[in-house]
């Protein structure tokens, strides 16, 4: 019999815990992990004695009630706990092992004990990532891509993902998009081929959403960024956050992470490497190019729709903090410098 979802983090206890990895452990310390860095979620490492790892990580619904809002709506948690029941198994991406997940689909409270990966090596998605991390990122998400080409549809039927085109985007992320921006423009400087793209983002989004809705289509992670992942000692990629797995064109995860991940410079040096890469990529694991060709338009339209990222990430942000700042900072430097080489405007 599972245990039941905990209410909080004051809730998990040595018999809970024991009960959830089917092994006698006992809890020396549980530290807050997640305060601060801009997750919707409430993490925690909880570092442990007995039969078991040294530590796991412990994810649970964020406190903010927007953020919980947010995750309700979007069927978050849902997704999240979905990837690592149903498919973290078959990913080709490495990702921490789940010791339990579990989640109510009527509260959306949910659970997630998860393998510690924290010891392996970060890339600062503030500083950004280097060309070598970079081509490694790219080839394994092309992976990804393949071995879920064309099989997402039943996935997004079982509810454990969602279609770009599900009616709830167009409903929800105007508003959400236009409270973020506000916030943003009143609180820090904002590049001003930004706020030109920021400006006509909502008016534009039907036909980006319509752009990433047609075929091909494949699993797509949603956030594939420096900060949700790590490098293992083999140099590969180990991979968090399934928050907002989904089904839509592929080329949208690639305009994510480049956009979001690489330094303007980096970026401008190797974007159009990069989205070679990704497409030799695909080929070699098997996807016909017959499919894949004439992605580039879409790949723009594709950096355009990742603005909302910033803007709604902003919404929920405390932009007195730091490094929550210093992250929007460096996104907008890069949205800059995309708008300008990509002629974004010229997409509004």
């Amino acid at each position: 019999m599972e245990p039941a979802i905990p209410d909080g983090i004051d809730d998990i206890d040595d018999d809970w815990l024991s009960q959830a990895m089917g092994s006698s452990v006992r809890i020396a310390d549980i530290d807050d992990i997640g305060t601060g860095v801009g997750m919707i979620g409430a993490i925690y490492r909880a570092t442990l004695e007995g039969d078991g790892p040294d530590t796991v990580v412990i994810k649970m619904p964020g406190l903010d009630e927007t953020a919980r809002f947010t995750a309700q709506i979007l069927r978050l948690n849902i997704r999240e706990v979905g990837f690592y029941r149903e498919l973290a198994a078959e990913s080709p991406i490495r990702v921490p092992h789940c010791h339990f997940g579990a989640v109510d689909p009527e509260t959306h409270q949910f659970v997630l004990v998860l393998e510690d990966v924290g010891s392996y090596r970060a890339v600062s998605q503030i500083e950004g990532m280097g060309r070598a991390d970079a081509e490694q990122a790219v080839d394994e998400l092309a992976a990804w891509h393949a071995h879920w080409w064309g099989a997402a549809g039943p996935i997004v039927e079982r509810g454990t993902a969602m279609a770009i085109h599900d009616p709830i985007y167009p409903m929800l992320l105007p508003p959400v998009f236009s409270d973020g921006w506000a916030k943003v423009r009143s609180a820090m400087s904002v590049p001003r081929s930004v706020e030109t793209v920021a400006d006509g983002w909502v008016e534009a989004l039907p036909e980006m959403l319509g752009s990433l809705a047609t075929t091909p289509s494949t699993l797509v992670h949603g956030d594939y960024r420096a900060d949700n992942m790590f490098f293992d000692d083999d140099g590969r990629v180990v991979l968090l956050d399934f928050q907002v797995i989904g089904q839509s064109m592929p080329v949208g995860d690639l305009a994510y992470f480049v956009t979001g991940s690489l330094a303007p410079a980096t970026a401008s040096e190797i974007e159009q490497p990069l989205y070679e890469r990704w497409m030799q990529a695909l080929a070699a694991e098997g996807v016909p190019e017959s499919e894949t060709g004439g992605m580039w338009d879409t790949y723009r339209g594709a950096v355009l729709f990742c603005v909302c990222y910033a803007m709604i990430a902003g919404a929920g942000m405390d932009l007195t903090d730091e490094r929550q700042r210093g992250l929007l900072a460096a996104t907008f430097e890069r949205f800059e410098r995309a708008a300008d080489e990509l002629s974004l405007p010229d997409l509004l």
